[in-house]
This record gives C-alpha cells, structure tokens and sequence, in this order.
C-alpha cells in the first residue's frame, strides 16, 4: 500500500489498489443513485487543482466550500489541497453574520457553494468580503459561474506539470484545512490542522474495523464537520463505497436503498431511532406487545462476555429471534458497526443496540484535537458501556488537579487562525491541549466524559450540578425531544422541556385526547400532568440536587436554523437561556406552573 503521509495521497490508492473501482462515491438524483468511479476521482480532482493555478491561486490562498455532502465535496477537497490551496468548509445552515465573520477572517478568494439558495444568501452581502473574488456553484444557474467552469479551465492549463511540483513541495505538517468551530458562544475560530494530525487519526481508526471494497458506508453527518470528514477519509483508506446523504429526514429512507454497512451519527439520531421503534411497540396489543417490551428489557441488561449467565443468553437469543432481527431488518440489516460521537451516548442505549447484534462505538473527541482522542474497539475488553473507551494509540491523556482532561499527540491542532492568545489559552508551554471537558480513567484504561467544564454550574446552596448527565437521562424518555437543564445561583435546579410531539400524538390518540397545535399541546392540562410524571419518574434515580423541581414545556421546535442547536445538533445553552429569559424568571418566581391550562 502507498505511503499515506498528506490526505491527498489517498488518491494513490485509488490509482493502484482501488483502481477501476467502479462506486467509490455514490448521490442520489431523481431518485438514483449516481455512481462515480476511482478514475472519475483522481481525474476531477486533478482537473479542480488545475483549474485552480489557472485561476492564479498561491500557496495557501484559502478556498471556501459551503457544500452539502456529494460527491463533488471530495473532487474540492483534494482539488484545493494539491493546488496548495487552504480549504475553509464551512457549515450551510450558519447565520450571515457568521459567514461574514468567517469569509473576512479567513481572508476567502474564492468560493464553491452547493445551489442557488446558499447563492443566494451569500450574494447579499458579498460586497461586504474585500477578499473574494468568485463564487462558483454545483448547482446550474446563471448568475455565477459554475463549478465545471473550473474544470475546463484545468483542461487547458498550458503547465499541467506545475502540479506535481507543488504537491512535492507539501509537508505532512503543513496546513490542509481551517475549520471554523460551530461558535455556540461568540464568533467562531478558525482550527488549523496539518495534513499529519488527520492522518495520525485515519491510521490510529483504522486498526478498528474490518472493512474493505465491498463494504457500504452511508454519509449524512455535514462533511465541513471534523468528524464526519475524518471518518470520510477513513472510508476512503479502506477503498469502501460511500453514499453521500443530504437530509437528516429522510435517513430511514436512504437506509433500506443502501442496506449500509456502517454510518456514523450523534446521539440524538440514534435516540429517534430507538424512540420510533419503541413507539410503534407501544401500539401493538396483546401478546406481541409484551413479548416487544420483554425482549427491550432484556436488551437493556446487555453485558459483555456472557457474563449474566447461560439463561440470559438463552433468553437474549429469543430476544434476537422475534424482535430485534426486525430492528436489524429496519437498518437494512447489513449493520456491522455504528459510530456514535458529537455528545455523549448513555449506556442504556448503548446496551439495546449491542444487543440487537448491531455494534455500536462511541468516541471522543473535539475539532482542536482532528478529532479523535479516544474511542471504543471491536476487540475483547475494547468497550465498556458508560466510557468512550481507550485513548487513541499516539496520543497521551492526563488530567488537570480539577479533573480537565489534557490531551497530546500528532492529533493536536496547530492552533487557532489569526487567534495566537487564544491557542495560548489551551495549549500550554509543555504541548497539552486542554479539553474543557472533565474526565476520568476507569479501571485506568477507560475514558470516561463526566462533562463540560464551562456547563458545570453552582447552585446557591454551593453544590454543583453537571447538567449534560441529568439532560441525558431526560432524553431516554419517549415524551423529551429535547430538555435545558437550568438553576445557576438559584436554590434548586429547573428545565426547559421540548416534548417529542410525534410520540405525543401518538399518546393522545390513544388517550382520546384531542391534538391540534404543539402551542396548544403546552397547556393541556392532561398532557402536563403526563409530562410531570415523567419528570418525577426519572426524578427518582436523580440525586436530591439533581432532581428537577419545577419545568416548563415549550412549542418549540428547536433547531439549527432557529438557533438554539448548533450544526452539530448541541444545545447553545447561552442562547436559549437568553432567548427563554424571561419564561426562566417566571418559573422561579412562581409557586406552582403559570400555565394558562386548558381542560381537555
């Protein structure tokens, strides 16, 4: 195998071990699955460099890509990379302030942008960016010009030799990309990371799976995140065929055309899987619905190494044979390993999937760190529910006198771009990087993520509270789509709670409830008090400060576009407390809920 040492290397495994691979990268137009080959990769992405010289680029001129996942994502990637070119991927769902920011902080040249609604929104203000001087699109329109443009001009380059002297002259410690963190607080900064801390991942992760050229992966994650990309490139290192995705909504569509073999999604994905399934579990009548709920809850004592007993085996065998083999089917029933990263993952969920005879590996990590720090293996004692595993081979961990979890290695960034005080601030004179996150070894091998140093907050009483925990309790029931646990320098600890209203119909029709408007839903009494049940319930396995005493249901939806997530489906916890201010204030001021209720 060819020497992987810059990311645009991988290209020499498509032009020796992958050659003539048919399907290296699939997308789906009018409801086909359009293939492109080893050699339409390594031609395109050559064609893109060189229609970059002939566009005048330099060494390290940056490139903005605003790009759904496609094909034609890789083609630029590779492209910009050989020319010397930085590219700068940046998310299509951010604020024009933050691609203001963004475009005039990384000084853009030029720019690909996936269709004429990203146009769009970026024309508007493109006076605003001194720097740019074009903006390409996939997408054919006629007001700018269009990526194949690009191409034609790297046809009739007059010097195509001049490519293979610039990828000569480029270091695996150069910079190959600036990745603009999501900015849950603040402008973004702009993450510099060298072609040698991907690799340094790549290689460490591919040591995990078994996966080879005839090997499915599904992409649905955006691309322009670190982790999705990392493990874009890791499909690429096994020759796998990948299969490019551009909606979340329609995820279960795009599984039973694929049957995928591996995907890769945050926890809150999996959550709506689970909670779909156990919905519709909830529907059925008689025996077949105890028989689902008797296998569920034999999913949920999952242990490695048969270590419950032969009988459990037998009964999780049974299990496997009438239930989860379905739940196997609804996954296209080729799932041979999931990958959960983005948040953290509770065990129970972990257990189910497991169980279900779908692997399911969480790791850890962050932009600053490529991403990967640590992360669970296939291997015996590779995997211990509640932790994120080992930490990576290469890079070392150690922990802060406050239990911050320290990170070194070939995974480190470089730094943050134009921000020489900010890198300061977390990478210190010996070379840690300084995670904010809290952490501990367990059993001195296992890395556990207890939470956020900067969302760990004090109570008046002085005791703390590290909300993502109690949030991620919350988040197994059914009835939470999403939940804001609150009570900084108040006496006790209070929610924000988005209800799942596709569960909650569901509920109401089988209450004889009559559902009109999530507005409306807020304040049915009945609903309220199912919801309060649920709060106690859970309440119950909460510690006396963690428990939540008062909540408020909101309409909602919470989403990227409306600001409370950021593009990687996390709460921006400081803008929906700034948002919900005022209903924050009443709660606690209240001696009871100052709903308006209504009777049903």
């Amino acid at each position: 195998m060819p020497e992987i040492s810059r990311l645009f290397d991988l290209l020499e495994l498509y032009n020796t071990k992958y050659i003539s691979k048919p399907d290296a990268f699939l997308f789906r137009r009018d409801r086909k699955w359009i293939p492109y080959s080893s050699e339409d990769y390594i031609r395109i992405s050559n064609e893109i460099a060189l229609g970059f010289l002939a566009l005048g680029i330099h060494r390290e001129t940056k490139i903005g890509t605003i790009m759904h996942n496609c094909p034609e994502w890789n083609f630029f990637d590779m492209g910009i990379m050989m020319s010397g070119a930085i590219q700068v991927p940046i998310y299509p769902t951010v604020s024009a302030g933050n691609y203001r920011f963004i475009l005039n902080d990384a000084r853009i040249e030029y720019l690909i942008v996936s269709n004429a609604e990203i146009y769009k929104r970026i024309i508007t203000f493109s006076r605003d960016i001194p720097s740019l001087k074009g903006v390409f699109t996939i997408e054919k329109i006629k007001a700018t010009g269009n990526w194949k443009d690009i191409i034609d001009k790297g046809k009739s380059f007059p010097e195509p030799g001049q490519l293979e002297m610039i990828k000569q002259s480029i270091r695996q410690d150069d910079l190959a990309t600036i990745i603009y963190t999501s900015g849950t607080t603040g402008n973004p900064k702009g993450v510099m990371l060298s072609h040698r801390n991907f690799i340094s991942n790549v290689i460490s992760c591919s040591g995990i799976p078994d996966f080879g050229t005839n090997d499915r992966a599904m992409s649905f994650l955006p691309l322009c995140h670190v982790y999705e990309r990392m493990l874009n490139y890791l499909y690429q290192y096994f020759g796998m065929s990948v299969y490019y995705c551009e909606s979340l909504e329609k995820i279960g569509e795009y599984i039973r055309e694929i049957k995928p073999h591996t995907f890769a999604c945050v926890p809150r994905v999996l959550e709506k899987i689970y909670n779909r399934i156990v919905t519709k579990g909830r529907n059925f009548k008689g025996p077949r619905k105890s028989i689902f709920f008797w296998a569920l809850r034999q999913g949920h004592k999952f242990e490695f190494n048969h270590t419950r007993g032969w009988f459990y085996d037998v009964k999780l065998w049974i299990a496997n044979l009438i239930v989860f083999r379905r739940w196997r089917k609804l996954l296209g029933n080729n799932i041979r390993l999931i990958v959960s990263g983005g948040a953290s993952l509770h065990p129970r969920l972990a257990r189910i999937f497991w169980a279900a005879r779908m692997p399911l590996m969480e790791g850890y990590g962050l932009t600053e760190t490529s991403p990967v720090i640590a992360v669970s293996t296939l291997e015996p004692g590779g995997f211990k529910f509640g932790t994120v595993g080992h930490v990576l081979p290469g890079v070392e961990v150690k922990f802060a006198e406050d239990g911050e979890i320290l990170c070194k290695g070939p995974n480190v960034m470089l730094g943050y771009y134009n921000r020489p005080e900010r890198t300061r601030e977390v990478i210190d004179e010996d070379g840690w990087f300084h995670t904010g996150d809290i952490g501990m070894l367990e059993e001195g091998k296992y890395l556990k993520i207890t939470d956020r140093k900067k969302e760990i907050f004090k109570t008046s009483t002085g005791k703390y509270i590290a909300p993502q925990l109690i949030e991620q309790r919350f988040k197994e029931s059914p009835f939470v789509e999403h939940i804001l646990v609150i009570g900084e320098n108040r006496k006790y600890t209070a929610a924000l709670i988005v209800p799942n209203f596709d569960h909650l119909k569901d509920w109401c029709a089988v209450k004889h409830i009559i559902f009109t408007t999530p507005e409306k839903a807020t304040r049915n009494i009945r609903i309220i008090k199912r919801i309060r049940q649920e709060v106690e319930h859970i309440n119950l396995d909460l510690g006396q400060t963690e428990k939540i005493k008062k909540f408020r249901l909101i309409a909602g939806p919470w989403t990227v576009s409306s600001g409370e997530l950021s593009p990687t489906l996390k709460l921006r916890r400081k803008f929906i407390q700034e948002r919900y201010r005022n209903l924050i204030e009443d709660t606690y001021r209240s001696k009871e809920y100052n709903y308006q209720v209504e009777e049903d």
